[in-house]
């Protein structure tokens, strides 16, 4: 969290990311979701605000990416409902980068599933490139978006990043790229 630019990203309250940065967020079950194109800052924010719990409170923070899309679709079943088993389970888990790719039927249902059982239960903290009006597309189902969002958005802190990456950051400085491409999201 101390490494964090917020002057370059002058879109994001400093404040309010100081107080979610107190974890009061997590004991009252609350979620954060965290909106913004590519290298805006949304997994440094994340994993930051996840550290600052786990410092005080180690192993309370879990940080999951998205079903593997490589293995055969009856052990990825298998595996991926132990998967939600675990992931119901910690304090606080962190999901980066939903929407970065294509979430199958499958992978759309488990997903629903890990927001029912943790609803009210545990937060999370969440990531994703896509606003919420494309979450059905993300999905491939607008009735599990709008069934994931309702539970997701219940008790929840949106953050919307509006800035450009700062891994291209000196590219735009020296003119190599320009600023409404990488903000394309």
């Amino acid at each position: 969290m101390e490494t964090f630019d917020f002057g370059y990203q002058p879109s994001i309250d400093k404040k309010q990311v100081q107080t979610l940065a107190t974890c009061h967020f997590i004991e009252h079950g609350d979620n954060v979701v965290v909106l913004g194109p590519p290298g805006v800052g949304k997994t440094h924010l994340s994993v930051g605000l996840g550290l600052k719990r786990s410092r005080r409170l180690p192993g309370a923070v879990q940080h999951c990416g998205q079903p593997d899309h490589s293995i055969d679709q009856g052990a990825r079943r298998r595996a991926a409902r132990g998967e939600v088993e675990v992931l119901r389970d910690p304090e606080a888990l962190i999901v980066d980068e939903i929407g970065y790719l294509p979430i199958d039927r499958l992978g759309a249902n488990l997903f629903f599933q890990l927001i029912s059982r943790r609803y009210e239960r545990g937060p999370m903290i969440l990531t994703s490139n896509q606003s919420f009006g494309s979450w059905g597309e993300v999905f491939g189902d607008r009735v599990i978006a709008t069934a994931i969002l309702d539970r997701l958005l219940h008790h929840a802190v949106t953050l919307n990043i509006r800035g450009n990456s700062y891994r291209l950051k000196e590219k735009l400085k020296a003119g190599l790229v320009r600023a409404e491409e990488t903000t394309s999201s």
